[in-house]
């Protein structure tokens, strides 16, 4: 019997023929960025954690798909077996975190100041204990200088925690690092969409 967490996995039948894709992709992406906006949680100025799931990594390997003109089954396989594991299981929340400064040379200077600040991001639900984020568990993203603009993150959540959010209690997330500390609340329609990764 599969468990919930292998029927939420991609499959090749849960995919457009590239020729399908090109006809529905305005559409599909006009879509997935309605629904990244719900789930998209700003953290300071310059960090926001886009919170993926099932739909989000679909787009992803169709853009992929798309973009390297894939249409064998084993390559196709091979993508679906790295997004896959970005989909949440119903006991965590897994996050892409996004460090954004506009100009080259200060992206370039704070990526170094900011090193290691995938470590720092905590996550709080009402009065539970902080859940310290696991990082880029698929690949190592920095390196011993700088960190890199872009994480793969993931929360374990408890049963207790779960229950409570669904009771209400806020969802916050927070960044304690040398070089960057911030807190939010995230949005109360946020932590509802959230609320159906933890089913």
């Amino acid at each position: 019997m599969r468990t919930a967490f292998e029927m939420n996995k991609l499959t090749r039948a849960d995919l457009w023929k590239l020729e399908d894709y090109a006809r529905e992709r305005a559409a599909f992406r006009a879509q997935v960025l309605a629904h990244k906006r719900q789930r998209s949680v700003p953290v300071g100025e310059h960090i926001t954690l886009i919170f993926e799931d099932r739909l989000t990594m679909q787009y992803q390997v169709q853009e992929m798909l798309r973009i390297e003109r894939i249409f064998e089954p084993d390559a196709i396989d091979e993508e679906l077996a790295a997004y896959n594991p970005l989909i949440p299981d119903g006991g965590n929340l897994k996050a892409t975190m996004m460090i954004e400064y506009a100009a080259a040379d200060e992206r370039k200077r704070e990526l170094e100041r900011l090193h290691g600040i995938e470590d720092a991001i905590v996550l709080r639900v009402g009065d539970a204990p902080p859940v310290r984020a696991i990082a880029d568990e698929d690949m190592e993203r920095s390196n011993a200088t700088k960190t890199s603009a872009v994480h793969f993150l993931r929360f374990e959540l408890t049963p207790a925690m779960v229950a409570a959010l669904r009771g209400g209690a806020p969802l916050q997330f927070s960044i304690d690092h040398p070089h960057y500390r911030a807190t939010t609340t995230s949005a109360d329609s946020v932590r509802r969409a959230l609320l159906a990764d933890l089913d």
